[in-house]
C-alpha cells in the first residue's frame, strides 16, 4: 500500500538562492539568481513565497525573513559534477553524476559533425558556441536560403538544432534531432539534443514554444523508477518527460510557457487521486535567465506568486506542494549560462503552519530520498532523508 496523499513537485527552473562553495570552478563565485534580480528592480513582493519561508533563505530585497513560515525551508546544494538541466533534475530524483558529460567551446569536432551531415543529407550552419536569440538572427536568413539545419552548443552538454518552421517542419526537425541522438555516443554522449524551431523574418526571427529536447536515459534507478515499479501515477508537465526519456512518467504534458505549467497542474490535480504531479516552469531560464532580463524574470515570479493559491486550493489535508529549482541562472551575471548555486527548498501543506528549518542539504537527492519514504517504496541509491525532521 501506498499513501493516498500526492506530491506537488515544481521546478523554477533556473532560480539559484547563492552560490555554492565551489562556484569558483565553474566561473561562477558571486552570483546569486535572487538576489540579484531582487537588488535590480528595488525589491520583489512574493507575499506567498514569503509566508513559505523563501525570506528565511537569504537576503532577498522585499521578500522578508519572517518569524513563523507556513511551510519547512532549506536550501540545497547540488552534489554532482555540473549545473545542467538534466543533471539537476536526475539528483532531486536520486542519481548524483560524478563525472561530467562532455562540452565543446570550440564547437563540435568533425567526428560528430561528419556522421550527422551524413545522416542528414545536409550540411549545418553555425557549429559555434551561441546564444540561441543571436544565432538565428546571424545565420537565419542564409539557413532561409540554403535549408541547412543551424547547429550550435553552449557551456552546458547540448547539441543544440535550430530550423524555420517553413523550411524544416517541427516533426522533420525533431527525426533531425533523434538521429542526432542516435550518433552521439561516448565518448560523446552529449546530456541533451534540443530542437529549437524559430518563425518570422531577418530582423524580426522568435523561438516558438515547439522546443523539444531529446536527453539520455538516467544511468540508474530514479524515484520515478520506483513509483512506477509500485504503480503509483507520475505526471510530468513541461520538459519532465523529455528530461528523464520517458522513464518512470505515466502521462506527459508538454506546456506553452510558464502559465500553462500551472494550468496544466491545477488541471491534474482535479482528476489525480494519488502520485507525483511533477511540473518543470522553464520560462524563468529559457525566457529571462539566459536572455539577461532581470525584470521579466522578476514579473514571471510575481505571476506565479500570484497563482500559488489558486495550486494550494486544489490540494487535499494530506497533500505536499514542493517548490524548488534544479540550478541557478543569474541573468545579471557575466554570460548567458546557467550559474551554480543553492537551490531553494519549500515544502508546505494546506492547512498547517509548520515553520521548521531543515537546514542545508548535502545533495539535491535529499528531496528524492525523503519523497521515496513519503511514498513508502525502497530507498534511492543517494539521498538522505529528511521526513524524520518533518515529524
Amino acid at each position: 500500500m501506498h499513501p493516498t496523499g500526492r506530491v506537488i513537485l515544481i521546478i523554477l527552473d533556473g532560480l539559484g538562492i547563492g552560490a555554492l562553495p565551489d562556484a569558483g570552478d565553474y566561473g561562477d563565485a558571486g552570483s546569486d539568481t535572487l538576489g540579484h534580480i531582487a537588488e535590480s528592480v528595488g525589491g520583489i513582493h512574493l507575499p506567498n513565497l514569503e509566508k513559505m519561508g523563501l525570506g528565511c533563505l537569504g537576503s532577498f530585497q522585499g521578500v522578508r525573513p519572517v518569524s513563523n513560515p507556513s511551510g519547512y525551508f532549506g536550501r540545497m546544494a547540488e552534489r554532482s559534477a555540473g549545473k545542467d538541466t538534466i543533471i539537476g533534475h536526475w539528483e532531486m530524483m536520486g542519481v548524483v553524476t560524478e563525472v561530467p558529460f562532455p562540452t565543446y567551446p570550440e564547437g563540435f569536432p568533425p567526428e560528430i559533425i561528419a556522421p550527422f551531415e551524413a545522416a542528414v543529407g545536409q550540411k549545418v550552419l553555425g557549429n559555434c558556441v551561441a546564444s540561441g536569440t543571436e544565432i538565428i538572427e546571424t545565420l537565419g536568413a542564409r539557413h532561409l536560403k540554403t535549408g541547412s539545419p543551424v547547429v550550435y552548443t553552449s557551456a552546458d552538454s547540448v547539441f543544440q538544432v535550430a530550423a524555420h518552421e517553413e523550411i524544416i517542419s517541427p516533426t522533420d526537425l525533431y527525426d533531425i534531432c533523434l538521429t542526432a541522438r542516435r550518433l552521439l555516443s561516448p565518448p560523446h554522449h552529449v546530456a541533451r539534443v534540443i530542437a529549437r524551431p524559430f518563425v518570422g523574418e531577418p530582423g524580426r526571427f522568435k523561438r516558438t514554444d515547439r522546443r523539444r529536447d531529446f536527453s539520455l536515459p538516467p544511468p540508474s534507478i530514479t524515484l520515478l523508477d520506483r513509483l512506477e515499479e509500485r504503480a503509483i501515477p507520475v505526471i510530468g508537465i513541461g520538459k519532465i518527460e523529455d528530461i528523464f526519456s520517458g522513464k518512470g512518467i505515466s502521462e506527459a504534458i508538454h506546456t506553452h510557457g510558464n502559465e500553462d505549467g500551472i494550468d496544466q497542474t491545477i488541471s491534474s490535480l482535479d482528476r489525480m487521486g494519488s502520485g507525483l504531479v511533477f511540473t518543470n516552469l522553464v520560462d524563468f531560464d529559457m525566457l529571462y535567465g539566459h536572455r539577461n532580463d532581470p525584470r521579466g524574470y522578476a514579473e514571471a515570479l510575481r505571476v506565479f506568486d500570484r497563482r500559488l493559491p489558486e495550486i494550494v486550493s486544489k490540494m487535499r489535508e494530506d497533500d505536499w506542494l514542493v517548490i524548488t529549482a534544479d540550478h541557478g541562472n543569474d541573468p545579471l551575471f557575466p554570460g548567458t549560462d546557467h550559474t551554480r548555486e543553492h537551490v531553494p527548498l519549500l515544502m508546505a501543506q494546506r492547512e498547517r503552519g509548520l515553520g521548521k528549518d531543515v537546514g542545508t542539504r548535502g545533495s539535491f537527492s535529499d528531496l528524492g530520498q525523503t519523497l521515496a519514504e513519503f511514498f513508502q517504496v525502497p530507498p534511492l541509491l543517494f539521498g538522505e532523508s529528511f521526513l524524520p525532521l518533518m515529524g
